[in-house]
């Protein structure tokens, strides 16, 4: 018997975040940036010479549960201030985000919006991925803290050229 690959949704989650959309965009879609915003991300490492938009590939290495941990993902759309989604096969499933970011509602700030999909093919990660998806959503909940308090602390500094 054959499964159909079908999406499962991991978490999606919205903060509201005093910063203009240039730079929340700059931190979610920039491996460098994002690394400095997320303080459990202890390495990257760019895998090819595309540093920033589609084609982008490189190695997070992040402490989990005292563990280190890496992924490979690529980033395979780009659109500058608007979205980005980054992919990974990692375990047997196709992990795929995307951070979205606009002007808020209110007329102040960025809404910054990440959905997070996954896509298990093999056997095992079938039955695993349902298992770690409480532990994938805090930790995703906790970068996008982390994304939102760096955006707003004075440590950013001004909006990227």
């Amino acid at each position: 018997m054959r499964f159909r690959l079908e999406a499962v949704t991991i978490i999606e989650t919205r903060h509201h975040i005093d910063a203009d959309v240039a730079k929340v965009f700059d931190v979610v879609a920039h491996i460098d940036n994002f690394a400095k915003a997320v303080p459990h991300l202890v390495n990257v490492e760019h895998i090819n010479d595309v540093h920033s938009g589609v084609g982008a590939k490189f190695r997070e290495t992040r402490l989990m549960n005292r563990r280190e941990a890496s992924t490979e993902l690529e980033v395979t759309e780009y659109v500058k201030n608007e979205r980005v989604r980054m992919v990974s096969d990692e375990g047997g499933t196709i992990w795929d985000t995307v951070f979205t970011v606009e002007p808020s509602s209110n007329g102040a700030g960025t809404d910054l919006t990440m959905v997070m999909d996954c896509r298990p093919y093999e056997r095992m990660a079938k039955i695993v991925t349902p298992l770690v998806k409480p532990i994938v959503a805090r930790a995703v909940k906790g970068d996008m803290e982390a994304v939102k308090n760096y955006c707003e602390s004075a440590e950013f500094g001004e909006s990227p050229e």
